[in-house]
């Protein structure tokens, strides 16, 4: 079909309204997430751990991190997998690739010679669990074969695989610590396993929904993909060379008035995740800067993105100081001057954060 064409600003709305970062505000854990289809956890929390930093974004003040642990831990209508928040209805989605996994041949390798070790720590969490990593014997036969950061971590690594397989899953945590159980003690019951191909298909169907244009094909991103494939619909964006996919449900509401808000987003939020993707959109420059030298910074360390209406505008420095009960803003960094109007929104979304953290702030 021929490509539909969109403005920079179509898209952006298109982009903002499937992230739920306008002004009609979700109001349920739950159906954020299906949305979204992930929640991204990561240890970093200088300002807040960046699974709560984006459901407060879209929930507000309303939304509390106790919702997200209740979710995953008791009512368990979530599940981590793969250092990703996703709904339980999903595991369908993903059973083929766990059977087959490890997939490469050095892992394959490492995993078959290592065979009695993983009947030992399923044997292990059956009699005892839920267990910690720390509480499981390494009975290896075979070291995992790594130079780096995982060296004589052979019972995480076996415990790592056995998750990607879909025998253990992820029971709870403890701050960063995870609780390892057998998955069928976690998981609900059923076996459906979606095959390969459909599960893709559906996959890039549902990414497309929550991001509402991407590009059919991108760089690799570690753990989920920032690209959809054939889903959707093909366009071409004014100002941007090459062709896009768009959703149609969001093409729809082109027509519709749009009413914006401001937010303030993670470092690793979906809307701004794929940097070149948000280049080209939003013409916004952003790099997480913690990795960098402290007089390398420009930013900060974890500096937020901050989204006005449809336009990404600045950079937030922050940090919660939890112990002194304190957010401290070291500097708002606009990409152009902001109006009356976008100081008061950003400042009352700041003060927001702060009172959503519990936390005095701090300017």
């Amino acid at each position: 079909m021929e490509p539909h064409r969109l403005s920079r600003t179509d898209a952006r709305r298109i982009a903002v309204r499937a992230q739920l970062l306008d002004a009609d505000r979700p109001t349920e854990l739950l159906a954020l997430v299906r949305h979204l289809t992930l929640l991204q956890i990561d240890p970093t929390a200088a300002v807040a751990p960046n699974a709560d930093l984006v459901a407060w974004s879209r929930l507000g003040n309303a939304y509390r991190p106790e919702h997200l642990t209740r979710a995953l831990e008791q009512v368990r209508t979530l599940v981590e997998f793969e250092v990703l928040i996703r709904p339980v209805e999903d595991l369908p989605l993903f059973r083929a690739g766990m059977a087959s996994y490890p997939s490469y041949e050095r892992s394959r390798l490492w995993f078959e010679q290592n065979a009695q070790f993983q009947r030992d720590v399923i044997d292990r969490l059956r009699a005892a669990g839920p267990l910690t990593s720390r509480e499981i014997q390494d009975t290896s036969v075979v070291p995992w074969p790594s130079s780096g950061w995982k060296n004589d971590r052979n019972v995480t690594q076996m415990l790592e695989f056995l998750v990607s397989r879909g025998e253990v899953a992820i029971s709870a945590r403890r701050g960063r610590e995870r609780i390892f159980d057998l998955a069928e003690r976690v998981y609900p019951p059923g076996d459906e396993t979606i095959p390969a191909d459909e599960a893709i298909r559906i996959r890039n169907e549902r990414r497309l929904a929550s991001l509402g244009v991407a590009r059919a094909k991108t760089t690799a991103f570690p753990m989920e993909p920032g690209d959809v494939g054939a889903a959707g619909e093909p366009a071409v964006i004014d100002g941007v060379p090459g062709e896009w996919r768009v959703d149609p449900g969001q093409l729809a509401r082109l027509s519709e008035p749009f009413a914006g808000r401001t937010a303030l987003l993670s470092p690793f939020d979906r809307l701004v995740h794929n940097r070149q993707r948000t280049l080209e959109l939003f013409e916004y420059e952003y790099t997480l800067e913690m990795y960098k030298p402290a007089d390398a910074r420009r930013w900060g360390f974890f500096a937020l993105p901050i989204l006005h209406d449809d336009r990404l505008v600045g950079k937030l420095d922050a940090k919660a100081d939890r112990k002194a009960g304190v957010l401290t803003v070291n500097a708002v960094h606009q990409d152009a001057p902001f109006t009356t109007r976008m100081r008061a929104a950003v400042d009352a979304e700041i003060a927001s954060l702060a009172s959503w953290l519990g936390l005095e702030l701090r300017t």
